[in-house]
């Protein structure tokens, strides 16, 4: 769970993470938390009694939520015995009472990583009308549906696939959509936060939504390509409009195009030289 300055809703949820935990036997949980260089002194925390530890890897500099889920990952992967990996928002909006409904549906297939899929919101009408325009776009210009965020259950084999990936630095649901072919899903509600109002402004939808498309940059390419020269043939029935919308496709695919730059294996390889410590561990 990656954290920026918000320790109270992280307190919460680590409350309500306790209590659904303690009635899923056959599991042992441990937690990791991205504290992503905070600026807010970190209030007392203490290990959930149902939690076998607590783990705080704190980060020299602010990387912000995508990197440290990439950061994450690729720590996890390197330095802790694991079976699987719950990926959740620590702001309340991932509500812990799904983590049963997680795991209950990787218990039915342990081999393949289950994501939550959004079928309820909690944002206005207008964010949810840009959301679902986002989620039109992103098929059109790419064939995918991506009904999920990062809420999910990975396997070890899909973690390691995950965290090898370079586009893993720009965005957590394009890679997984990407590179799992075969994934489950479980219905999933999007909660309130617990504090305070929602980060996900117009414009970090927008940067959202471009970093996802951005993943299948190469099909993006193609399909605006084929829009363009299906747009020259209609010029005669539609005539001004064919050309705005060719000057408009051509304008977006340079946007995911210099978007797609965030993209960045290198730094992900050594995304581990951002780690100040971790030595806040709480058994």
């Amino acid at each position: 769970m990656p954290v920026y300055n918000d320790w109270e809703s992280l307190n919460k949820l680590l409350f309500e993470i306790n209590q659904v935990v303690q009635n899923l036997s056959g599991y042992n949980f441990q937690c990791v938390v991205i504290n992503d260089c905070s600026a807010v002194e970190r209030s007392k925390i203490d290990k959930p009694k149902n939690l076998v530890s607590l783990r705080i890897v704190n980060m020299k500099k602010n990387q912000g939520h995508a990197r440290c889920n990439a950061t994450g990952l690729r720590y996890i992967n390197s330095n802790i015995n694991y079976d699987y990996v719950i990926v959740m928002d620590s702001d309340g909006e991932d509500r812990p009472i799904e983590i049963k409904d997680l795991v209950n549906e990787i218990s039915k297939n342990p081999s393949v990583s289950v994501v939550a899929k959004r079928v309820k919101r909690s944002e206005g009408f207008i964010f949810q009308s840009l959301y679902q325009l986002h989620k039109l776009i992103t098929y059109i210009f790419t064939g995918k549906i991506i009904n999920f965020g990062n809420y999910s259950c990975l396997t070890k084999k899909d973690v390691n696939i995950l965290s090898n990936s370079a586009s893993l630095w720009c965005s957590f649901s394009g890679t997984l959509k990407k590179n799992l072919p075969n994934f489950s899903k479980v219905d999933s509600i999007r909660g309130s936060r617990y504090f305070g109002p929602s980060k996900m402004s117009l414009l970090n939808l927008i940067i959202h939504s471009f970093s996802i498309i951005s993943v299948f940059k190469y099909t993006v390419f193609l399909r605006s390509a084929f829009m363009i020269i299906a747009l020259s043939f209609l010029t005669n029935v539609i005539g001004l409009a064919a050309l705005i919308f060719q000057v408009l496709i051509v304008f977006f695919s340079l946007l995911i195009f210099l978007v797609s730059k965030r993209e960045n294996e290198k730094e992900l390889i050594k995304s581990n030289e951002n780690i100040l410590n971790d030595n806040d561990i709480l058994h």
